[in-house]
């Protein structure tokens, strides 16, 4: 196991700019995920760390020891830094067995037969592909390719665990499984391990801690429910859940000596006066997740009349989009007897808003619903 820290790690290509003054820092063991859309400068930030990539500013350690410095000129080439790279592609050899390719990196370091032989197959135990080592790579599944590739990673006992979108080329239902098989190896082995993904689920499922980006610079870092529940901007808020939190923008007013958020089709007392002293301007985005809204049949106190548009019924829940003046609204229910072009009532609990400055997109409060859970989870 390894501690590994990025300090100011910048990246160019030419005049674009793919990462910019990153900072983080893995404990030992650590499953960290790198998630954010394509282009972000993910897949450029693990290149670096696995020394595929130099880096024009900034430093990179294992345990306090720099295995790249741009102002030092350190470049330690990958072979020596001990770390091992699952790629989406597998890159595993057509002309090799199985056997083959797990030992492959054990043959290069000159490893004995007899001990070649004995990691190789306690390797393919622990990935449950012990009856495969005779087959080439045209007779597996790819969700034996990708055990393959896992395993040659694993017998090598790397330092860290460097992984790029590995779980991709695999059909929804055994990535699922293939997802769960990989936290359970990860936590066994006690390795730490970089994953890089555009999926926010696997990011989720996966991960102890999460780095979100964005155009080649962090935007927020942390649990997965942190994240979920006190997203630090609008950015993170629209990325991170299935549907995104609902938006709507409104201003700021100021009644009687009280000041309001003002949505055109509802108000939102601003109880907290310092809450009006982080915003940059007027202009305010209110959030709200689908889950937290409630929809009712009948109106009461503080509802908003609204009409159903679509119904999305999975199954186990049943998601509703409502045009609320001009603006679709997603939230969940578990009422089946809502029709289209009906309507309906909606609330907005206080305790799950979220308030953002519209002008920078960062978030100015979270509901407290949300920071309980966070807590909890």
């Amino acid at each position: 196991m390894v501690e590994l820290t990025v300090k100011n790690l910048t990246k160019k290509y030419g005049k674009t700019v793919a990462v910019e003054n990153l900072n983080f820092q893995l404990k030992e063991g650590e499953f960290f995920a790198l998630l954010g859309p394509s282009g972000c400068g993910k897949t450029t930030t693990l290149r670096a760390i696995a020394g595929l990539e130099k880096i024009d500013a900034g430093e990179i350690l294992f345990d306090d020891e720099p295995v790249t410095s741009a102002k030092a000129n350190i470049h330690m080439s990958p072979a020596d830094r001990d770390v091992a790279m699952v790629f989406q592609s597998y890159a595993i050899y057509p002309h090799m067995s199985v056997f083959g390719n797990i030992a492959f990196p054990l043959k290069i370091k000159g490893t004995k037969k007899d001990e070649m032989e004995r990691r190789v197959r306690e390797t393919a135990e622990l990935l449950e592909i012990s009856g495969l080592l005779d087959r080439k790579p045209r007779q597996l599944s790819g969700g034996q390719r990708q055990r393959v590739a896992l395993a040659r990673s694993i017998v090598r006992k790397p330092k860290i665990f460097l992984f790029d979108e590995p779980l991709a080329n695999i059909d929804a239902r055994l990535r699922i499984k293939a997802r769960r098989d990989l936290r359970r190896l990860q936590k066994k082995l006690g390795v730490t391990a970089i994953y890089v993904t555009h999926d926010q689920k696997e990011a989720m499922y996966l991960a102890d801690r999460i780095a979100i980006m964005e155009g080649g610079a962090i935007k927020q870092i942390g649990t997965p429910s942190e994240i979920y529940f006190e997203p630090a901007n609008v950015f993170i808020g629209n990325f991170i859940g299935d549907p995104p939190m609902n938006m709507i923008n409104g201003s700021l007013v100021e009644k009687d000596g009280v000041i309001f958020a003002d949505f055109g089709i509802f108000r939102y007392e601003l109880r907290n006066p310092e809450l009006s002293e982080k915003i940059e301007s007027s202009e305010v985005t209110y959030g709200i997740r689908p889950e937290s809204i409630e929809i009712k049949k009948a109106k009461n106190e503080r509802s908003i009349r609204a009409k159903v548009d679509v119904i999305e019924d999975s199954g186990g829940r049943i998601l509703t989009h409502c045009q609320m003046g001009e603006k679709e609204i997603a939230a969940f229910t578990s009422d089946r007897n809502l029709e289209i072009g009906k309507y309906v009532w909606l609330s907005f609990p206080k305790e799950a808003i979220h308030l953002f400055d519209k002008k920078s997109g960062e978030a100015i409060s979270h509901g407290v619903q949300q920071k309980k859970k966070s807590k909890q989870l």
